[in-house]
């Protein structure tokens, strides 16, 4: 029996043959017509109707809702349509659909096992081009202009401001529970670097019930902020799932005895139409 069930989120219902191929289990999002097989988002109990700008997560809601409970699996992992969980690292020009279905994880190495959870490799995000930072955040950078010289002092939450929507991480941390506000505060203020994509692997399903509680409940408790504002633009649409990847991060590396593999870029639409 293979110690690892892997879920694949995908918005195509024509990428089902791949992934059940794969051995993952084709998880739907959106109102497409999806053939039966596919985990819906928007069964039993739901929260799809704001897929908009929860993006995954919406999956991953109905997950903890309706079936975290009944995974048999050892490991627990998700994984998106676009990236996917490799031992090596691979470019997008080295892959292709043949080569993917080979190289993408299949099982949990042996060398994992004293961890309790895995995480993609981290995005640096102090080492942007400062072309790019000075393009969408000049006046952020005039209030500490010595960001443009030292990279540890852009963190996580100047890169935020900057990407999506000033003071608005600093604005969702007050609605965070007490146990975590000061801690994740201080996690975006001083990192440099998250662990992205909402993409983890996880053995324990009590350490998952605890993480989607805690998550769910401050996502719900920050639209009475930002359902007020104009979420437009990709930067804002899905301000819910970029909030979501920061905090995903810092809870599971507070919580968690945690293991580094690689995530490789590769869209299946390429090659499924």
């Amino acid at each position: 029996m293979k110690n690892l069930e892997m879920f694949c989120t995908s918005m195509e219902p024509n990428h089902y043959e791949f992934i059940k191929r794969v051995g993952y289990v084709p998880s739907a999002l959106g109102d497409k017509d999806f053939q039966k097989g596919w985990m819906r988002d928007n069964t039993n109990i739901n929260i799809s109707g704001k897929n908009k700008n929860y993006a995954e997560l919406t999956f991953h809601y109905w997950f903890w809702k309706n079936y975290l409970s009944k995974c048999e699996s050892k490991w627990i992992g998700f994984c998106h349509y676009r990236k996917f969980w490799t031992k090596e690292l691979y470019k997008s020009s080295e892959i292709n659909i043949e080569k993917l279905s080979s190289i993408i994880l299949k099982e949990i190495p042996k060398e994992f096992e004293q961890y309790d959870v895995i995480l993609g490799t981290p995005f640096y995000v102090n080492q942007s081009k400062i072309m790019k930072f000075l393009k969408k955040g000049l006046t952020t950078i005039l209030e500490k202009p010595s960001r443009l010289f030292n990279s540890n002092e852009r963190t996580i939450k100047f890169h935020f401001d900057i990407m999506h929507g000033k003071n608005n991480l600093e604005k969702a941390i007050e609605f965070l529970d007490n146990e975590n506000r000061k801690d994740f505060y201080n996690y975006v203020n001083s990192k440099v670097s998250f662990h992205p994509f909402n993409m983890y692997i996880c053995k324990s399903k009590k350490m998952l019930d605890r993480y989607y509680k805690t998550l769910f409940a401050w996502l719900e408790k920050c639209e009475t902020f930002f359902s007020k504002k104009n979420l437009h633009g990709y930067d804002l649409t899905r301000i819910y799932a970029f909030l979501a990847e920061r905090f995903t991060s810092y809870w599971f590396t507070k919580n968690a005895r945690y293991k580094i593999m690689n995530i490789s870029f590769y869209d299946i639409r390429n090659d499924v139409n």
